[in-house]
């Protein structure tokens, strides 16, 4: 299988700008057009949460209109800028959301994927509890030798920009503990702070996806102000078509000078 995975599109009403500033959606549909130029095409595409800014229904209403131009199946799980029910109507049709409760969801195939919502309705933070760990160590014991990709909003560990920081993820021993009991999840895929980001949790490889929308300034210092810049935007490409370990591509969105006959 090739995965396509993209975050944090922030989408907004039409003629509406994200933080006022920045064209979300039109940046999105450059990502978009990304994804279509991909050879060879993915098999389905990820989006790691943060589909809105506000949670409206005129937000759904351009998420609807943007997800009908990818020709893949498309998983989204809920970030903490989405609201639950609004995002679970908007998906409904799409057949793999539960119909109450957590956001939860299992995708079998040669790579499984698990969608893990831990968002807080009112909160910013995530949140790992007893139940959620319960839920996603039964669901990982259900196909011991299956790759699998365990899909998260908020990652659970500390990126070093203190101003999202305070909005990772809690509970993380449980969540490790459940992790480093199924050795067959080669990602812990996350989004949230709208920058890529790798290292190690639980016995595997945390994944963050960078934002098609704005990028969280990567200011290291414990008191840095809060601050974003427009970067070029990005999607990752995670490739499990051989035997071995899934191979993951960082890819920058939009049309840049090339193909060159030299490498």
């Amino acid at each position: 299988m090739l995965i396509a995975h993209l975050s944090d599109p922030h989408l907004r009403a039409s003629g509406q700008l994200y933080q006022g500033l920045v064209d979300s959606n039109a940046l999105f549909d450059i990502a978009l057009d990304t994804l279509a130029a991909l050879d060879p095409q993915p098999d389905i595409v990820l989006i790691g949460g943060d589909l809105v800014d506000e949670g409206t229904a005129a937000e759904y209403a351009t998420v609807t209109e943007k997800l009908a131009r990818i020709a893949q199946p498309v998983y989204a799980i809920p970030g903490n800028h989405d609201a639950r029910e609004p995002f679970r109507q908007c998906l409904a049709s799409r057949g793999y959301l539960p119909a109450e409760g957590p956001l939860h969801f299992c995708i079998d195939g040669p790579v499984r994927v698990i969608g893990f919502d831990v968002t807080v309705p009112g909160a910013h933070h995530g949140q790992v509890d007893a139940a959620a760990a319960e839920w996603l160590d039964q669901t990982l014991a259900q196909a011991p030798d299956t790759p699998t990709l365990v899909l998260m909003h908020q990652p659970p560990v500390q990126s070093g920009i203190t101003c999202i920081d305070g909005y990772n993820c809690r509970g993380e021993d449980l969540l490790a503990a459940v992790l480093s009991r199924h050795p067959q999840v080669e990602r812990l895929l996350c989004g949230h702070i709208h920058r890529f980001m790798q290292t190690a949790f639980g016995g595997t490889q945390l994944i963050c996806a960078p934002s098609t929308a704005t990028a969280i300034a990567a200011r290291l210092t414990p008191d840095a102000p809060p601050a974003s810049f427009v970067e070029p935007p990005a999607l990752l490409l995670h490739d499990a078509r051989r035997p071995g370990p899934i191979v993951t591509h960082y890819l920058p969105v939009g049309r840049f000078p090339g193909p060159f006959p030299f490498f």
